[in-house]
């Protein structure tokens, strides 16, 4: 499972009011029109409101991802997304990570908001959750979450398929990206607002934050081999630019680094991968000329309209004036 751009485009049907057999046949057409394996389409059919939150997680992966790259020159675009995720590209790695990342952050806040049949809040074992219920307040089940994606994505001990190793290593960097967001909230209840009662319970980061790391570690991404472990008798990843004074012992690379292992093209041209950077809008101060590539840039003027001069008025709206301005724009020549 990973982003391929198809399934964003696919318009599910709405689970309207209708009786549960409808409902059922609905959820069961959802999972039908996601492109799954056949394993994850059985496990899909089972689950009912699992369709919606693979949506849910497909957009929110693709938004965030084309976010965190607005400003490079692989913009994360739907164009060439097939052809990319057969690679060993930085930009391969960051896909299945964000990919993870936003299944497993969109099953957590799924259970705990109700749309899964199967999970509710977080039901760790100990009395603040307990706590929490008894206040209404409903903690992220990242537990849960976690443990469902791994059945779902079949995840497996590969023996020397290098590839293989990568995407899961990249997959399981994105679920630790979510787990390094969770965080204790808590809420004070008492007289005038004193804490003599206070409820806790877990919580998950904004999805931007996520994706904020995962840029990072995309920026740092290390580049890897596989090689034999003598002493347990399998291969395991390593990478030659961590290695503690010897080339003869490469070490592994860590459990929150991105793995590659090919050198990405430069998106700077039309090719399977992208569709270049000709036409893209860019920061004259920042970014024009590393988006493109040398070639130089456009500079066009253009009137814009915005609000301005807002005030509130009684009771409950507010009135704003139309303004206009110019605005520079630049683009990169073709």
């Amino acid at each position: 499972f990973s982003l391929t751009g198809k399934e964003a485009l696919t318009h599910f049907p709405s689970l309207g009011p209708s009786t549960n057999s409808a409902q059922g046949k609905v959820h069961v057409k959802q999972c039908d029109l996601l492109k799954l394996s056949r394993k994850q389409k059985r496990l899909c059919r089972r689950e009912p409101g699992l369709a919606e939150t693979l949506r849910d997680a497909i957009r929110l992966g693709i938004m965030e991802c084309q976010y965190q790259f607005r400003s490079e020159r692989w913009n994360c675009s739907l164009e060439g997304r097939t052809s990319l995720l057969k690679r060993g590209f930085k930009e391969t790695a960051f896909l299945y990570a964000v990919s993870s990342a936003a299944l497993t952050h969109s099953l957590a806040r799924a259970c705990s908001a109700g749309r899964m049949e199967r999970c509710t809040c977080d039901d760790s074992p100990d009395l603040e959750n307990r706590k929490a219920w008894q206040w209404g307040v409903c903690g992220d089940n990242l537990k849960y979450s976690t443990k469902f994606l791994k059945k779902f994505l079949g995840q497996k001990k590969i023996g020397k398929d290098l590839r293989a190793k990568v995407d899961i290593h990249n997959t399981n960097v994105g679920i630790k990206a979510v787990k390094n967001g969770l965080k204790t909230t808590c809420k004070c209840h008492g007289v005038s607002g004193s804490c003599a009662v206070r409820t806790c319970w877990k919580q998950l980061s904004p999805f931007h934050e996520v994706g904020r790391l995962l840029k990072l570690r995309y920026d740092d991404a290390v580049k890897v081999f596989s090689t034999t472990n003598d002493a347990v008798g399998h291969s395991e990843l390593a990478s030659p630019q961590r290695h503690s004074h010897s080339t003869k012992h490469p070490a592994s690379p860590r459990a929150t680094d991105l793995v590659y292992v090919e050198d990405s093209p430069s998106f700077c041209r039309p090719s399977k991968y992208s569709l270049g950077t000709a036409g893209r809008t860019c920061s004259r101060e920042g970014n024009c000329d590393s988006m493109c590539c040398g070639r130089g840039y456009n500079t066009q003027s253009r009137l814009v309209t915005f609000s301005c001069h807002c005030q509130v008025q009684w009771c409950c709206y507010v009135e704003c004036q139309q303004c206009m301005q110019e605005e520079v724009v630049y683009s990169c020549k073709q």
